[in-house]
């Protein structure tokens, strides 16, 4: 864990998460502050700032668990659609990747 990194806290359960799924790699939970109920983030519990620095075991993790909590969305929220993003660099104010499963509804104001 990388000292003082809030993502390696939430994925490690050092903080207080509503965890919804969890293997050796990752951690998955509900945002605390989401674009929309059912607003999923999913975390490698190694610390790493961007997609492009994780082995191939845990990217297949995120992307096989993207794909279940996707498919958990829609069962449990029927929205209109799901957006799935991450961001790097500059663009990630935690500091440590994470990828986004958002369910959508016609009417957002989402780009």
């Amino acid at each position: 864990m990388e000292q003082h990194c809030l993502g390696c806290s939430l994925a490690q359960s050092e903080l207080p998460v509503h965890k919804i799924y969890e293997n050796n790699s990752i951690s998955c939970f509900l945002d605390h502050d989401p674009y929309n109920e059912g607003h999923v983030l999913i975390l490698p519990k190694a610390h790493i700032v961007d997609f492009d620095e994780m082995d191939e075991d845990t990217t297949k993790s995120v992307m096989d668990v993207t794909k279940l909590i996707s498919k958990a969305v829609k069962l449990a929220y029927q929205p209109a659609g799901i957006t799935v993003c991450q961001n790097g660099g500059i663009f990630n104010e935690l500091t440590h990747y994470h990828m986004h499963v958002v369910p959508r509804y016609k009417g957002d104001d989402f780009a």
